[in-house]
């Protein structure tokens, strides 16, 4: 951080910045671990209870099928419904979606945890809400409407026909004489598939960290994406009643612990919040949607409205904050000081330092909420982020911080370094044992751990070769989708693609574009679709030289987090990262739409195989 100004500066701001700088910097140091990505344990073997489906009826059993689909979609969250619905909207009928859970959703059928809602406005998150001709209830919606909202998606395009429920792919290789994928799964299925889209989800697999014991405690445990409703007795809505007898340890202090903990607190007998990284926690202010204002939207209102969000969370102004919320906040703050400095005739040298002192602000801010809500000063400091917003999921929420004036409430702060280890009876930090009778892990979702350990299965491409061998150096692809070697292959992620804090409107953009490339290839009659090597080679170039360019979220500078592979940056992000970096998304869908304009599918290779 270079030197801000004079004292009077400082005493305007009133922080000093370069005392923050430095702050930041020493809890980022204590928190780096050799380890980074390898700290978690992946969920299997014995601990494959913790991603069990617990809203399912035992015993479900189907006949194998050895069906030929045009296109099978791997997950059925919104990255899989939204394609769904385009393919739909271009008249493409025979469409087969494979969910390891239940019933469409994803995430959302999935996390059902207590208090479990969205918190990216609901009216730019939900996707297809003009299609559907619906309206959120609220600014932020619980889980359940939202889940509500992913199955109307599937009955209204017809998606529920052909979908294959409670059913994890295995394996997903493609057979170069009847250039077709198989499609292997759990179920014993082996589907032949023209096209394949993998739309796993971002965050589809939890994750748990690799705590020494964490084998050996002998009480209750479940993670937060299977929550045990059982055990805690309530819903979704809280009134865990069967915890009023009971000790509970939440290990974690992210973004679904934000919205757990306070209907833990709520009802348990002792509540331990394990925490190594606080996270910063402003206020929601929700509000129920006033039917006025819904019925004088004009058409175009909800792509109007998503596009204004996406404008304003990348850093680019507008004339009008229709959104604003927390997220929209900042870039706000970083206007107003344009503003105040052109007003004071100030020059601006260097623009980072002018973005820097906005989101000191912001942070000042959320750390202000925490000292003025929270009662004992000790915990209070404790619950303070140090560290830049977006280093970290922000989060919103006007209870959490609430919470920890319960007398039956500790917050445990490790102090950066984490749980030390569990034993047969609780969880050790610094030496001091906490007995408790149930763990709940609130550790978040693989990221940035491989694409074969993130979706359970392995792809093998023309000759044999797995998309694990080909992104071994890093990813390799044609707009983070199409990789050479995999022909006839779509992949959903932010890889080499976008990325968007509103990930659905990203996921609609990148399933439009599937759907233009497909609707080509059958129109013109096409057996299969493959990137040309000059293309995927010029694609990589780019994407890297974007990143070198583009500031990032997850950048080097952040506190560890699944945002910068928990501070162990690799030589590779650049090239693996989304295109622009991850604030990049409208970089990149524009990089979509003028290829789309252009008409030459340029660097792709279509074959009709005669």
């Amino acid at each position: 951080m270079t030197d801000p100004g004079t004292a009077s500066d400082k005493e305007e701001l009133g922080f000093d910045p370069n005392a923050l700088h430095e702050k930041y910097r020493i809890e980022r140091e204590k928190r780096l671990r050799d380890d980074g990505n390898d700290q978690y344990v992946e969920i299997k073997g014995k601990f494959a209870y913790l991603e069990e489906d617990p809203y399912v009826d035992p015993g479900f059993t189907r006949e194998p099928s050895t069906d030929e689909i045009e296109v099978v979609l791997i997950g059925g969250g919104f990255g899989g419904l939204q394609t769904g619905a385009r393919l739909r909207e271009a008249g493409v009928k025979d469409i087969c979606i494979i969910e390891r859970g239940g019933d469409f959703g994803g995430t959302w059928y999935w996390n059902r945890y207590p208090g479990a809602q969205c918190d990216v406005e609901a009216y730019v998150y939900l996707p297809l809400l003009e299609e559907l001709e619906y309206m959120p209830t609220q600014k932020y919606i619980p889980a359940a409407e939202i889940w509500a909202h992913a199955k109307a998606i599937g009955r209204h395009y017809d998606l529920y026909d052909q979908a294959l429920f409670q059913t994890g792919v295995t394996d997903l290789s493609w057979d170069n004489d009847i250039k077709r994928w198989i499609v292997s799964t759990d179920r014993g299925d082996r589907i032949r598939a023209r096209y394949v889209a993998i739309a796993n989800g971002l965050l589809s697999k939890p994750k748990l960290p690799g705590i020494p014991g964490v084998e050996d405690f002998e009480g209750h445990t479940f993670h937060t994406a299977r929550w045990d409703y059982e055990y805690t007795g309530g819903g979704p809505d809280g009134n865990l009643d069967k915890l009023a007898d009971k000790r509970v340890a939440v290990i974690g202090t992210g973004a679904t612990a934000v919205q757990a903990v306070p209907h833990v607190g709520q009802t348990a007998k002792e509540l331990y919040v394990f925490q190594r990284t606080p996270s910063g926690v402003d206020a929601r202010h929700n509000s129920k949607t006033d039917p006025e204002w819904a019925k004088s939207l004009e058409p175009g209102w909800h792509r109007k409205r998503m596009d204004n969000f996406h404008a304003l969370v990348s850093g680019n102004p507008q004339e009008e904050d229709l959104v604003a919320d927390g997220w929209t906040d900042l870039i706000g703050k970083t206007i107003e000081r344009w503003r105040k400095g052109a007003l004071a005739g100030k020059s601006v040298d260097d623009i980072s330092q002018l973005v820097q002192l906005a989101n000191f602000e912001k942070m000042e801010e959320i750390r202000a909420r925490a000292q003025e809500i929270v009662d004992d000063p000790a915990t209070a400091e404790a619950l303070k982020p140090y560290y830049n917003m977006f280093c970290k999921r922000p989060c919103f929420h006007d209870s959490y911080l609430q919470t920890f004036n319960r007398p039956s409430v500790t917050l445990v702060d490790t102090d950066g370094q984490g749980v030390e280890r569990i034993t047969k009876t609780g969880i050790v930090v610094a030496g001091k044992e906490y007995e408790v009778d149930c763990i709940i892990y609130a550790t978040g979702f693989e990221f940035g751990t491989g694409l074969a350990r993130q979706t359970g299965y392995e792809v093998h491409g023309r000759g044999g070769q797995t998309l694990t061998e080909k992104f071994e150096g890093g990813v390799r692809t044609l707009h983070g989708m199409q990789s050479r070697g995999f022909p006839n292959l779509f992949i959903i992620g932010p890889a080499q693609g976008g990325f968007a804090v509103n990930y659905p409107q990203l996921l609609d953009q990148v399933g439009s574009h599937l759907t233009h490339i497909l609707s080509h290839a059958m129109k013109q009659g096409h057996e299969t679709i493959e990137v040309s090597e000059a293309a995927e080679e010029a694609w990589v170039k780019a994407v890297i030289e974007k990143a070198r360019s583009s500031a990032s979220i997850g950048s080097a500078e952040c506190t560890p987090g699944y945002y910068n592979q928990e501070g162990k940056v690799s030589s590779r992000r650049a090239q693996s990262g989304p295109y622009g970096g991850m604030l990049g998304g409208s970089l990149f869908w524009k990089v979509l739409a003028d290829w789309r304009d252009a008409g030459g599918f340029e660097g792709l290779e279509f074959d009709n195989g005669r």
